[in-house]
């Protein structure tokens, strides 16, 4: 009987798992609750309406459609066995009340990361991440409507509050935020309204640590920090965000002692975790939340059970792997391959990760870039960026689609998916204890 392989999550790591088991005598089951991959490193340009959903997320079955040994199952797993080699998922819409479980011979964990809040799980309510589909939508909703409500409100304090900004974390993910929201506002909302002007919103980025984007060499850290200051941000370094409630942030600086933001809008770039189902494995794991692979991406263990991506922590060269998605893709590329030397009695080979570089945006024609010994800012960097992100893209017409955007709002400055969607609630009014 051909061996039963199990992939949980249909993103970088699961995908590419997936793909590199193409034609191989062997059953392969794809789980994802979404049935789409979502392309994650533009995630924020939907969120800043540069983007819609459909441009950067594929079905998962139509990027498959060619392999006959891969089955995509839309579907939720709830914890995982090892012992009897079974995962728990969630009941199907003909299966309420049943338990449903899937076996395998061998697993592959790709179910990425989720937003981390530092033990203020409460926080979430009032400062959403950035991490699905939906996560973009509900930020693109209150940005949109925080400019709106600013433009009924008649006291000034009020509405110096609705068009405040307030950014936590200084990775990439808020720096490319915190530049696409000062975009919004100083271009592309600058003659819609009559009773506000939307250039005088504040944009406030805060980083915990020293600099932004820690993992840059310090001269594309400076760069990075002076494209943001052209924009207009306000770079606040050396702050721990200590509270977040209804009227904005509370920040402490080891010189000033606490300090607070009245802001509407909070929006959480500061710190990620691994999904939370790799608890089930009952194995050692890391500070968060991640299992302490084995070199060959094997759980301690466990030979069946491979992790890759954000559920696993891994050491090069005395230095911790990114969470980036080139580490994703190479570990489910090589977990797949792994497992094809253990069906052929072959021993496994350690991962080894190749960097490609690092890269972060900051706006319309500003970018930073580290490719080693090349490192690169501005509008090179920027561009480098743009032909870089396209072709990494899953399917031509995403790419044709997301080139024609992006020379559209270069040209005009202009974002035109600026949609309000779901129910319209006004800020301060959908906020959730």
């Amino acid at each position: 009987m051909e061996p039963h392989i199990v992939i949980i999550g249909g993103g970088f790591g699961g995908l590419d798992a997936a793909r590199a088991l193409a034609g191989a005598p062997l059953r392969v089951t794809l789980l994802d609750r979404h049935n789409y991959h979502l392309f994650q490193p533009l995630l924020y340009q939907v969120a800043t309406a540069s983007l819609s959903p459909g441009d950067i997320a594929s079905p998962i079955r139509w990027v498959l459609r060619h392999q006959a040994n891969v089955q995509v199952l839309l579907a939720e797993a709830r914890s995982i066995d090892p012992a009897s080699r079974r995962i728990a998922i969630d009941p199907g819409p003909a299966d309420a009340g049943r338990h449903n479980e899937i076996t395998y011979d061998y697993l592959i964990v790709a179910t990425g990361a989720t937003h981390a809040y530092f033990g203020h799980s409460e926080w979430a309510a009032r400062a959403p991440g950035l991490k699905t589909l939906d996560d973009a939508l509900e930020i693109r909703r209150r940005v949109l409507l925080a400019f709106e409500a600013a433009e009924r409100e008649t006291d000034a304090e009020a509405r110096k509050r609705l068009l405040t900004f307030a950014i936590v974390g200084g990775g990439p993910t808020g720096v490319e935020l915190a530049g696409a929201l000062a975009e919004i506002a100083r271009q592309s909302l600058k003659k819609d309204f009559r009773s506000i002007r939307p250039e005088s919103a504040r944009i406030i980025l805060i980083e915990g640590g020293p600099r932004l984007l820690a993992s840059f060499p310090a001269s594309l850290q400076e760069a990075a920090r002076a494209s943001l200051t052209r924009l207009g941000v306000e770079v606040k370094t050396d702050s721990i965000v200590v509270n977040v409630d209804e009227q904005g942030v509370v920040y402490q600086q080891t010189a000033v002692g606490d300090q607070r933001i009245e802001a509407q809008t909070v929006l959480w770039a500061a710190g990620v975790a691994a999904s939370p189902l790799v608890k089930s494995l009952g194995v050692p794991l890391d500070r968060a939340g991640r299992v302490l692979a084995e070199p060959t991406l094997v759980v301690p263990g466990h030979p069946d059970i491979f992790v890759v991506g954000d559920v696993c922590a891994l050491q090069q060269d005395g230095k911790p792997l990114p969470g980036v998605a080139q580490v994703a893709k190479q570990q489910g590329a090589h977990a797949a391959r792994n497992i094809l030397r253990s069906i052929r009695g072959e021993p496994l080979v350690p991962f080894r990760y190749r960097d490609y570089g690092n890269m972060a945006t900051i706006g319309r024609g500003s970018a930073v870039a580290d490719f080693g010994r090349i490192k690169a800012s501005g509008f090179l960097a920027w561009l480098i960026w743009l032909f870089i992100h396209i072709f990494w893209l899953i399917g031509f017409r995403s790419r044709i689609v997301v080139f024609t955007e992006w020379a559209w709002a270069y040209v005009t400055m202009q974002r035109r998916v600026r949609l309000i969607t779901g129910e319209r609630l006004w800020p301060g009014s959908d906020e959730r204890s």
